[in-house]
């Protein structure tokens, strides 16, 4: 009896941890368009910082904070003006929302 339960719950459990997805960076993107055609309100994680550099950047999802942005909706949140922005945070401390 105990053998056919130990089996049971190991196909259950395998069955439930192969139907979670996974989240990858297109997921982990809020993008809520407004009244007007071309203007959004996004929300994403910052870019890993060790990806600054690469050709096509990674979102951190592992990231306690997001970047609100209120901007064209085909902003590109892996885009160069986004990893231009988020250097120019980190080296220089510039959030570019100051009074």
């Amino acid at each position: 009896m105990k053998n056919i339960s130990l089996l049971t719950n190991l196909v259950l459990s395998s069955t439930l941890f192969w139907a979670v997805s996974t989240a990858s960076g297109e997921e982990v993107i809020l993008k809520v368009p407004t009244d007007t055609s071309n203007y959004c309100h996004m929300q994403f994680p910052p870019i890993r910082e060790d990806t600054l550099s690469w050709e096509r950047p990674v979102l951190n999802e592992a990231a306690g904070n997001s970047i609100d942005f209120y901007g064209p909706c085909d902003h590109d949140p892996v885009g160069q003006e986004e990893v231009r922005a988020q250097r120019s945070v980190i080296l220089h401390g510039i959030f570019g929302d100051s009074d």
